[in-house]
């Protein structure tokens, strides 16, 4: 239904409706989505939850993602990604954009934009990927005077603190951090770029009781592990950050190479999604309904023939 109309807006704030998926128990998958449009897909194949991703929102703007774009832009598309789907979206935060004041910020605005959750790494700018070398690490009380300010700021937002301290550190060391997090007001942890079952379960069994989050990214160092399997090891909440984007992408290229190749787009119309999927999907009938004024749409059937 659309969103225009007050009766189908969810009436419990962002914030509440994540933690209440966190506390049922079992494990909250969420894949990434970086428009609305994949966000209305990701809700139609039943997902009760959406990520979204510094990588992807850097990516779709054709940039790297090394900290470089800014709170309003990824309010952008917090706004539309929670409004398409009305799910709750937990968002990448970077590094908070600065340091307390900063992050205090970027709580507010994200909460404003319908953000349900966030989370902050311990990284220095400029921060890169946690499934690339050499990242820069912060001093452990600076993340946690971080976290701590987010914590103060939130209405309602839930606050996960990543922790990218296991390349440089080993797991002890990101243990440390994690706990010095929780003490800070962090409600999970995300520990980033674990390289195999042994250490997810040994960060898992050193935090009893802590919601813990995994990311499942392709082309990283992370094998690939189902969201069972992450929640038998003692995660509960799983992310597919960039997997959306990928397909999305090489479809794309595929495409551009077609009508360069042959002049139109006549060989990739069965790769299309139609006219009529995406009015469907879109609830293009149901907005019409809403005003008087506007003609309903006939959906042309089918291409005409030369």
């Amino acid at each position: 239904m659309p969103y225009l109309v007050a009766t189908d807006l969810p009436s419990a704030p962002a914030g509440e409706r994540f933690r209440a998926l966190i506390d049922r128990g079992g494990i909250v998958q969420m894949p990434g989505a970086h428009n609305g449009m994949a966000a209305l897909q990701a809700k139609a194949a039943g997902f009760e939850a959406l990520y979204l991703s510094g990588a992807a929102m850097s990516a779709s703007m054709g940039l790297p993602d090394l900290g470089i774009i800014t709170i309003e832009d990824v309010c952008f598309f917090i706004r539309q990604v929670a409004r398409a789907s009305g799910l709750p979206v937990l968002v990448d935060g970077d590094t908070g954009y600065g340091e307390a004041l900063n992050v205090m910020h970027m709580v507010r605005s994200f909460e404003d934009a319908g953000a349900a959750a966030v989370h902050i790494e311990d990284q220095l700018l400029p921060k890169k990927c946690g499934h690339l070398n050499d990242k820069k690490l912060a001093d452990a009380r600076d993340m946690a005077a971080k976290v701590a300010a987010a914590a103060k700021a939130r209405r309602h937002l839930y606050v996960i603190a990543r922790t990218d301290a296991a390349a440089s550190e080993g797991i002890d060391g990101a243990v440390a951090r994690a706990r010095l997090y929780i003490e800070a007001g962090a409600d999970a942890i995300f520990p980033e770029a674990l390289t195999n079952a042994e250490m997810f379960r040994a960060f898992a069994q050193a935090l009893p009781g802590v919601p813990l989050l995994a990311n499942m990214t392709e082309f990283g160092r992370t094998p690939f592990f189902t969201a069972h399997e992450f929640e038998a090891m003692g995660y509960r909440m799983v992310i597919w950050p960039v997997s959306a984007l990928r397909v999305a992408n090489h479809a794309q290229e595929r495409l551009y190479a077609a009508i360069r190749r042959d002049g139109g787009t006549q060989n990739m119309v069965e790769a299309m999604q139609t006219r009529a999927q995406l009015y469907a999907l879109i609830g293009l009938q149901d907005y019409e309904a809403l005003d008087a004024s506007i003609v309903a749409t006939i959906i042309p059937q089918g291409m005409p023939q030369r």
